[in-house]
């Protein structure tokens, strides 16, 4: 397409008020980023999570999610920013994210309920869903996280793509990193990113010197950073500091 029919393609758009949807090159301006607190993958993320768009955090279980989400949230209250976590199904461990270094204090965290029946996954779904859409229009976050991860795949797909789109919207031009977490790839903005994980082949990290003495500090995992324009094929590896230095 010639820059001419494109200049008259955006001018059409936003004659009609929909010129937001034209997807514009990616600035990597370090203002519009958030560290993850994991130096291997922000390089793969060339800086972090992007402001202002959907990303996602995806894996199997037992691949390191909940890490890599403590490790975000924990580098954004380092910041003194406020976040917010949408646990659909109550799997959050508060005192386990402390230890990573999570500054609870600056955390909302919106509990759901356990999963009692299958009937139940519908409303589940639909109070989160409306939880997400309101601390999302109440803005002022740095980061706000959707847990699905332990909703079944076929679950999620039934969640119409509008519902991603309309969350994509309520992020649009502010500063806060929408995080979405789940079994697979589920939706992302324009500029989101996808992190994918899988578990290492040397999963545990332990601290003692003896056996009747060793603690599990975390559990090592493997990151793929895929992007809609700009694929990265490599994995890294991320490694857990449990306690941080300054928890308690």
């Amino acid at each position: 397409m010639s820059v001419s029919s494109i200049a008259r393609l955006e001018s059409m758009l936003h004659a009609r008020n929909l010129d937001r949807t034209v997807v514009q090159p990616f600035s990597g301006q370090p203002g519009i980023l958030a560290e993850t607190g994991q130096s291997a993958l922000d390089e793969l993320l060339a800086g972090g999570f992007v402001r202002g768009h959907l990303s996602e955090i995806v894996g199997p279980r037992s691949s390191g999610r909940m890490s890599l989400l403590a490790s975000v949230l924990a580098a954004a209250t380092g910041r003194g920013e406020i976040v917010a976590l949408i646990d659909t199904c109550d799997r959050f461990d508060p005192v386990s994210a402390a230890a990573a270094g999570v500054e609870l204090s600056n955390l909302l965290w919106v509990r759901g309920r356990g999963q009692e029946s299958s009937r139940d996954l519908e409303a589940i779904v639909k109070r989160a869903l409306k939880a997400m859409s309101l601390v999302l229009d109440a803005g002022g976050f740095g980061v706000v996280a959707f847990d699905l991860a332990d909703l079944p795949a076929r679950t999620i797909r039934k969640i119409p793509m509008m519902t991603w789109l309309r969350l994509s919207r309520l992020l649009e031009n502010s500063k806060t990193v929408g995080v979405l977490l789940g079994p697979e790839p589920i939706s992302r903005s324009a500029e989101g990113q996808t992190v994918v994980l899988r578990s290492s082949s040397t999963a545990g990290c332990w601290s003692g010197t003896h056996d009747r003495n060793r603690m599990l500090q975390g559990l090592e995992c493997q990151a793929q950073v895929i992007r809609a324009r700009r694929p990265r094929h490599e994995f890294v590896t991320l490694r857990p500091e449990f306690p941080r230095p300054g928890s308690s």
